[in-house]
């Protein structure tokens, strides 16, 4: 069969059908699997045999989501998460240990940041951060037991970008794994394995779900790669629920459909944003003003969903806005069909001191609006009521 489009790929890849002849991919909710004999059992358990064994790591409907994302990112393999969060973990706990050190953005995920300086650093994994953009800055904080470079690009909330090309290419330089945190564009607008990052992970959670309905991960790379991941995950439980997997498996048929219609959506509110008297500063990688916006045209085939925007009048001016609001969602959650909106200094990026949130460029007069796929025009109109 021939090499399929996106889209193909996005609704026919990743299930078999089973005996039923059924047409939508049937939904596994059991957490063990009968085995014909205790030959077979011990067999399966070996890894003499293939088959399920357990859902905690093996299930049909969590191996439709991992065969059908792999696809779509290009990678020869993939292991599901119960989180995004836990998809992090469980790639920094499979690949590395104690005395290893990691080069990671402080462009990123509050939540990432927290996990890297109160978990991961309990483990003697050392942790450096540097600026996401500043490639030198990467280079210069190598050290003879650096493992891993983990990054998110673009970054969530400001839209920072780093050359995935050229800091794959240091990375392979030093014998470094390259992961990308691909959650804000998803493989509908962007594929860093394509361009040179060892390892893919997301909050599936996010867009890929697409309508706020349930907590995924998954980590994607080479065979090699993700067996030990999967060995990780199999062993300590953080394993997708074969329900959530359904959820997110369906989900991917419309993915690069809704990925344009938020990229669309997102460019006109940030365009009208940027006229407004009382908005500081647009962040938008679709925007010509953003510092990252040609980069991003080349390594990227769209812009995503996220704008972000300081009001003139901090913090206190930020809540009136955001309280205004009667159609948008208050809630953190981002990549929903619904139109969300958040402080991310006193939310997303709560948990990080005054120091690091000045060197995130997280402002108390920042807002971040996820574009959901209501009519832009209902959107605007209601972001005006604050401003």
């Amino acid at each position: 069969m021939k090499e399929t489009h996106f889209d193909t790929k996005a609704i026919r890849e990743g299930y078999s059908i089973t005996q039923e002849q059924e047409h939508s991919e049937a939904m596994f909710l059991t957490s063990s699997f009968i085995f014909e004999s205790a030959e077979q059992a011990e067999r399966r358990f070996s890894h003499e045999e293939p088959g399920n064994v357990y859902s905690r790591f093996t299930n049909p409907t969590v191996e439709s989501f991992e065969k059908k994302l792999s696809s779509l990112e290009g990678s020869q393999a993939c292991v599901a998460t119960a989180s995004g969060m836990s998809a992090i973990f469980s790639t920094i706990m499979a690949l590395l240990k104690s005395g290893d050190h990691i080069v990671a953005s402080r462009n990123m995920f509050g939540t990432s940041i927290v996990l890297l300086n109160t978990v991961v650093s309990k483990f003697n994994i050392q942790i450096s951060f540097v600026e996401l953009c500043n490639i030198e800055e990467w280079k210069d904080s190598i050290r003879d037991n650096t493992k891993l470079f983990l990054l998110e690009t673009p970054s969530n909330p400001l839209g920072d970008v780093v050359d995935i090309k050229a800091i794959s290419k240091l990375a392979k330089s030093r014998d470094i794994l390259l992961a990308v945190d691909n959650a804000i564009l998803t493989p509908a607008l962007q594929n860093p394995i394509s361009l040179g990052a060892d390892i893919v992970i997301h909050s599936a959670t996010k867009y890929i779900d697409g309508q706020g309905r349930c907590l995924a991960g998954a980590v994607l790379g080479s065979e090699q790669i993700i067996d030990q991941v999967h060995s990780f995950v199999r062993t300590a439980g953080p394993s997708l629920s074969a329900f959530n997997a359904w959820i997110v498996l369906k989900s991917l048929d419309t993915l690069s459909l809704r990925m344009k219609a938020h990229s669309d959506n997102a460019l006109k509110l940030a365009v009208w944003l940027e006229k407004h008297d009382s908005v500081e500063k647009v962040y938008y990688l679709g925007l010509k003003s953003h510092p990252n916006h040609e980069l991003a045209k080349q390594q990227q085939s769209g812009f995503g969903g996220i704008v972000s925007f300081e009001v003139k009048g901090g913090k206190k001016k930020a809540f009136e806005l955001i309280n205004s609001t009667e159609m948008l969602s208050i809630t953190a959650n981002l990549g929903d069909t619904k139109t969300t909106i958040t402080h991310p200094s006193s939310t997303t990026h709560g948990r990080l001191s005054d120091d690091e949130k000045v060197q995130a460029g997280i402002k108390d007069s920042l807002i971040r609006v996820s574009v959901g796929l209501e009519s832009i025009d209902d959107v605007i109109d209601d972001i005006n009521k604050g401003l």
